[in-house]
């Protein structure tokens, strides 16, 4: 079964759920992370994803475990480049045992 509503971007659940809640603006929380402000800027505005090393950042800043960043933006990717691909033409090579 496909799934027709896309996934939350990380970026989102980022803003929505953590950085307005703690009423913490977005410089302070490029520092507390280490990185620059527009690094966190465009996360949040959904313009790039959450790499391996940002979520470990946001994992042992916000209590999380990078696998939660990993997984919503794995599930983001993969639905956008459902929406992008043709696998019509591709055939399966591996035989059913």
């Amino acid at each position: 079964m496909k799934r027709e509503m896309p996934p939350v971007h990380p970026g989102e659940i980022l803003k929505e759920m953590y950085i307005e809640p703690l009423g913490i603006g977005i410089s302070d929380f490029s520092a507390v992370l280490g990185v620059g402000r527009r690094t966190i800027s465009l996360i949040i505005n959904g313009h790039s994803g959450v790499s391996a090393e940002m979520a470990l950042r946001l994992s042992k800043a916000l209590n999380t475990s990078p696998e939660l960043w990993m997984n919503m933006q794995r599930d983001f990717d993969l639905w956008n480049a459902g929406k992008k691909i043709e696998l019509k033409g591709i055939r399966n090579i591996i035989k059913a045992a």
